[in-house]
């Protein structure tokens, strides 16, 4: 049901589009024709609104994965770099809740394990609304930060680096089954930066896949149900992808083309010293204004790729 009003969402904004498309031009005639210099002014203006949103529909037409129309779940690891990466970190946990707001997503913040002086081990933000997992599956990848470094005694220059993960949201047992023998599930007290417990009380959840052996805990809420139902939406999303990669390889080994695996090559550098840029790898793209993208402004860098992807295709 929610595919089918998707659907009709999309057929009817086709269908207005097209109506404003003819009408306009019609109109545009009519006004010509009469010399009403006034109603061709206004009509041009109706004219380039036209063809910006055309631009946009166009730009759409890159979300064609079954799966581009989900939320998505975003998960940032400090790289190697001790505190400097785990500062690195918690910069990206803020600059993709910013672009979450930007986005007009809700975005949520499931799971913080905090660093031991400073930023963030790793996080996992949800974003919630019409193609999260579309835009945000484009930041899938390692990130790199060249500054000079705010821990460092010499305020000498740092190079920092963090991994993106990025998975479509699960839709409960339509997509994965989970036998609940299969889970083991272990409660412990949620903890801040130097050990120091948020509660008293053990509503930290980590649960344990035994048929895949995949872990995932949350701690974010405070409530231990709550931490148990996030832990289970991240673990329903990681087995389908366990299922799509399998299902991807498969397909790939029958075609005879090769894989590749592991973290692969970085995606994208910021670069707050000894000049100030951000450069995405893979399309070329760049910015001079690092500041403004870290405070969420990344449409043009995922735009840019997607786009560039579609090319590659």
């Amino acid at each position: 049901m929610r595919t089918l009003a998707r659907l009709k969402t999309t057929a009817e904004g086709w269908r207005g589009f097209d109506k404003r498309v003819r009408t306009t031009h019609e109109l545009m005639g009519l006004a010509r024709e009469s010399g009403d210099s006034a109603m061709v002014e206004e009509l041009a203006t109706e004219t380039r609104a036209l063809f910006e949103e055309s631009d946009e529909r166009e730009f759409e037409l890159v979300f064609s994965g079954e799966l581009d129309v989900r939320n998505a779940l975003l998960t940032v690891h400090a790289g190697a770099g001790g505190t400097d990466s785990q500062d690195w970190a918690e910069m990206l946990v803020r600059m993709y809740t910013r672009w979450g707001e930007r986005r007009g997503y809700k975005a949520q913040l499931l799971d913080l394990s905090p660093g031991e002086e400073a930023g963030v081990k790793s996080a996992t933000i949800e974003f919630t609304g019409d193609y999260a997992y579309g835009y945000a599956k484009a930041e899938r990848g390692v990130h790199r930060l060249v500054r000079l470094s705010p821990f460092d005694a010499a305020h000498a220059r740092h190079t920092s680096f963090a991994l993106i993960e990025v998975l479509p949201e699960a839709e409960g047992d339509v997509d994965v089954q989970i036998d609940a023998d299969d889970l083991k599930i272990d409660t412990f007290k949620a903890s801040g930066a130097g050990g120091q417990h948020v509660q008293k009380n053990s509503t930290a959840v980590r649960i344990t896949h035994m048929p895949s052996g995949l872990v995932v805990s949350c701690q974010n809420e405070r409530s231990q149900l709550q931490n148990k139902e996030s832990a289970l939406k991240i673990l329903r999303s990681r087995l389908m992808q366990i299922a799509l990669r399998e299902r991807a390889e498969e397909q790939a080994r029958l075609k005879g083309e090769h894989v590749a695996a592991g973290w692969g090559n970085q995606i994208r550098s910021y670069v707050l010293h000894p000049y100030k840029m951000v450069k995405d790898h893979r399309s070329g793209y760049e910015s001079t204004n690092p500041e403004l993208v870290l405070d969420g402004e990344l449409d043009g860098l995922i735009r840019a790729y997607l786009l560039s992807s579609v090319e590659r295709e």
